[in-house]
């Protein structure tokens, strides 16, 4: 059954990859574009708003079709934003390419999950979760550093490259995933459940412990550089570390949700991730402890969104797209939150002492997790007849 997943792994691979290389590319592609670096950089930032409004919107508009069809339109729009990119001549074609890319990456996290979710049992929900958000974390362990390798040479390989995976996951979906619907339902009632006020706390404690350690991440060559000393072959031995520990955060976490009410599981997370974030300075003090460190802080962080994924999706079976595209722009969310208050705070502290204020934010969603512990009846009633 496991099999059937691997396709869909390697979607979320091409989306994560996708959207955290071009941050190593955006040099090489400024000198071709004859644009400034800051202004290239935009491009980030249009992915990612792109990719959060796109992720809900166009999840609620594809949540009739069966799921393999979705992923192949999802998959076919995405390959074509980033072949479009590749052949980019001017800055503005290049941006429109990129909207477009955000727009199909946007379907292809929920459809994804949601595939998972109606291909396995209930209570291997979380393994099947694990496993292709797996594909999402093996992004930033393995394909920004593999990528960014690539884009060394030409910048554009790289796109072609991300392409190309998103090219072979759309021929695994079409030839290895059955079509799955998802229970029926109307179009009003698939987005009924965004209305609750507790799928509204849901995705405000994804939101705040992403933004958590978002405050630190996009900082942390400046919060180490006493340490490595600018070198970038003892940062990348952290950001592997980090990448990793997030990984195996991902995978484990579903197993755990399986096991455990995912409640606790991400409690235990964000409880442990506090800590972390908190004695961040400290453990700076040597590469040994700093890389421990980095991947106890991946470990930690890595876990959440599938405890959250699995709530939304045993609250609102029906409703899944839109809840987990929800979701997925409430990670956005929290990741531009996170780096604009990160950038906010060093008016006042060292790079290198943001981790204290982050454990403070991910403190907060460890408090709002245990305020939104409570599950709706409409939940519990559905567990009830799943288990009778």
């Amino acid at each position: 059954m496991y099999v059937r997943l691997l396709p869909l792994a390697l979607a979320t691979f091409a989306v994560g990859t996708d959207n955290f290389v071009i941050a190593g590319l955006l040099p090489a592609m400024a000198e071709d574009l004859g644009v400034t670096v800051p202004v290239v950089g935009q491009l980030v930032t249009v992915f990612a708003l792109t990719f959060a409004i796109s992720a809900p919107v166009l999840g609620a508009a594809t949540s009739g079709m069966d799921r393999r069809a979705a992923l192949l339109l999802a998959l076919a729009v995405f390959v074509a934003g980033n072949a479009a990119t590749a052949l980019g001549t001017s800055y503005t074609f290049v941006l429109a390419a990129r909207i477009v890319t955000a727009a199909g990456a946007g379907i292809i996290t929920s459809a994804a999950s949601s595939s998972a979710v109606a291909l396995v049992p209930s209570e291997r929900r979380g393994g099947a979760l694990a496993l292709v958000m797996g594909g999402l974390s093996a992004s930033t362990a393995l394909g920004l550093p593999i990528g960014t390798l690539i884009g060394g040479t030409n910048w554009r390989l790289t796109l072609w490259a991300v392409a190309g995976v998103g090219l072979v996951a759309a021929l695994g979906i079409a030839v290895g995933l059955p079509k799955l619907s998802l229970p029926a339902a109307g179009f009003r009632a698939r987005l009924a459940p965004i209305k609750e006020p507790w799928v509204l706390g849901i995705l405000v404690v994804t939101m705040t412990a992403l933004a958590g350690s978002y405050m630190l991440y996009p900082y942390v060559a400046a919060a180490t550089e006493g340490l490595t000393g600018g070198s970038a072959t003892t940062l990348t031995v952290l950001l592997l570390a980090w990448g990793l520990g997030t990984l195996t955060g991902t995978l484990i976490a579903g197993p755990l949700t399986d096991r455990h009410r995912p409640e606790r599981v991400l409690a235990v997370a964000l409880l442990a991730a506090t800590v972390v974030l908190a004695v961040s300075p400290v453990m700076m003090a040597d590469l040994a402890s700093a890389v421990a460190w980095a991947a106890l802080w991946g470990l930690c962080i890595g876990i959440p969104v599938i405890p959250q994924q699995h709530r939304l999706v045993a609250h609102a079976p029906a409703a899944s797209p839109v809840l987990l595209g929800l979701n997925s722009a409430a990670v956005y969310v929290g990741i531009a939150a996170g780096g604009g208050l990160g950038g906010l705070a060093q008016n006042w502290i060292a790079p290198a002492r943001l981790g204290p204020p982050a454990a403070a934010i991910t403190a907060l969603a460890f408090a709002l997790t245990l305020a939104t512990t409570r599950r709706p009846v409409a939940e519990q009633r559905h567990q009830s007849i799943e288990r009778a």
